[in-house]
């Protein structure tokens, strides 16, 4: 497919359906789903909510974590031209309920699990709760919906204030699958493995809608484990799987591996939403020998705007890669293109980018060039050969006596050593610099590494002006949904710990 695809995800379903074949397969125990299956329950599902008299494009939000029935009732929402509002069950509770409140939703589907996450921040006055049990296909028509139509409302993470609700229409939703499915040339024969939940736009996109439209099979575990990554993925034989730096890192340090059979069958390993330090990727594929494919993808572009090519093709150690399916383009800060090797604004434009922010037209409208350039808020830079090299965040730059500082290159200095398992640098408030330097590592269990080990190595790869004062160790960093390091929370969290053993 050369182009990006046309129609609805209605549209697709059935086409699936007509085709036949096994969709979804589920490790974890439950009976496989067959795309007829998933259309057939899909149809049910929109009847139901069409007799409730949900009006087209109006939000249905989505309680559930990964399993056949959370792709029952996120195809049947998308089914029915209403908007699927995925419901972040680790937010916390007061972004659960601004999400509710804010996307208007009048029903929510609740999984068994989920039922005190939503008496306890759903207003019963504003919103009942539904179940896939209840939906009967009474043969009422459902709505007459297009590629334009309203399909996903997503919230971001809000770390910088309130979440802002992404909204994503039938096309930019299979534009973010077609970017996954042309990068790593995904075909009906291959088999993903989902470990991510498909409240985020990484396991929605990449794997649900990726599979959607190269027509493979998906097989999808309710969380990551890392004692049962490998055998689930050899169990199921997939042929590609998807998930995140951290993950990467906690493979890399247990104790498991993958036998001969699936390291033949496995073509690549995909890692997005955040940076994968060069030696950790090195060190996986070298002790796994399947090739890692980083990547890079937003919320605001339903996944995927930057992959590196498959073997052989060039894959280049530390960065993302190249655009695929969409134009990337690195401007200053007048918004302008610079040259090649510049560092600037990473800027995406291609049919994957989403439509609006929700009932924020300021936030949409800033964030949108005048030429049509989503702005990323990612400095980065650009090669000769077009592969883009991120150095950080503009929100996360850490400036110290005037100086900018990116936290990712410190991150990559500790990942350096062969024991730390997660690693993340961050400000701290200065009176003299204004901010000045700290990390926080999670290590390998056992591991005698100590700071002092740490700030050495740090000085000698970044200089002792940018290494951390202080190396803060915790069982474990926080983490998003995703599995993404939450760089902004570390600083509470180290100020909040007692018996710190970093002294």
């Amino acid at each position: 497919m050369t182009n990006p695809p046309e129609g609805t995800i209605r549209d697709w379903l059935d086409y699936r359906a007509i085709q036949g074949g096994t969709g979804f397969v589920f490790p974890d125990g439950a009976a496989d789903l067959t795309w007829s299956e998933l259309r057939e329950t899909a149809r049910r599902v929109a009847v139901m909510l069409t007799d409730l008299g949900v009006e087209k494009g109006e939000s249905v939000a989505i309680l559930y974590p990964n399993c056949r029935e959370a792709l029952e009732v996120l195809f049947g929402v998308l089914y029915g031209g209403f908007r699927a509002t995925m419901i972040n069950l680790v937010a916390g509770d007061s972004a659960v309920t601004y999400a509710l409140e804010h996307s208007d939703a009048r029903y929510g589907f609740v999984h068994s699990d989920q039922t005190d996450l939503f008496a306890r921040t759903a207003d019963p006055a504003a919103i009942t709760a539904l179940h896939v049990s209840d939906a009967k296909d009474t043969g009422s028509n459902l709505h007459g919906i297009s590629s334009s139509s309203h399909a996903l409302l997503m919230y971001t993470s809000g770390t910088t204030g309130r979440p802002k609700g992404v909204v994503h229409t039938h096309a930019s939703l299979l534009a973010g699958g077609w970017t996954t499915a042309v990068a790593h040339q995904l075909t009906d024969a291959d088999c993903g493995f989902c470990v991510l939940p498909i409240y985020h736009i990484n396991g929605l996109c990449v794997t649900v809608m990726g599979t959607l439209v190269s027509g493979g099979s998906l097989a999808m575990c309710e969380k990551f484990s890392a004692s049962r990554f490998w055998d689930n993925l050899g169990k199921v034989s997939a042929t590609w799987f998807s998930v995140v730096p951290t993950i990467i890192s906690h493979l890399l340090h247990s104790d498991t591996s993958p036998d001969a059979n699936t390291r033949q069958r496995v073509r690549f390993g995909r890692s997005a939403s955040s940076a994968l330090a060069p030696d950790v990727q090195r060190s996986f594929e070298n002790r796994f020998e399947i090739p890692i494919i980083e990547t890079m993808g937003l919320t605001e572009t339903a996944a995927q705007i930057l992959s590196n090519p498959l073997p052989p093709g060039v894959r280049k150690i530390g960065s993302p890669g190249v655009a695929f399916g969409n134009e990337a383009a690195i401007l200053d800060a007048s918004l302008q293109p610079v040259p090649r090797g510049t560092e600037g604004e990473l800027v995406i434009r291609g049919p994957n980018v989403m439509l609006e922010y929700l009932k924020d037209s300021r936030a949409t409208s800033e964030t949108f060039t005048v030429d049509g350039w989503l702005r990323t808020g990612d400095l980065a830079r650009m090669d000769k050969d077009g592969y883009v090299f991120v150095t950080g965040r503009l929100k996360e730059l850490i400036i110290k006596g005037g100086e900018n500082i990116a936290p990712r290159e410190i991150d990559e200095a500790l990942y350096s050593h062969p024991d730390v398992v997660e690693a993340a640098a961050f400000a701290r408030p200065c009176a003299s610099y204004g901010e000045t330097v700290e990390a926080a590592v999670a290590i390998r269990e056992g591991s005698q590494v100590t700071s002092m080990d740490l700030s050495k190595i740090c000085e000698a790869q970044v200089g002792r002006f940018k290494s951390p004062d202080r190396v803060h160790f915790l069982l474990e960093l926080p983490k998003g949904p995703s599995g993404k390091i939450q760089r902004n929370r570390i600083l509470e969290i180290v100020n909040e710990s007692a018996g710190d053993p970093t002294t």
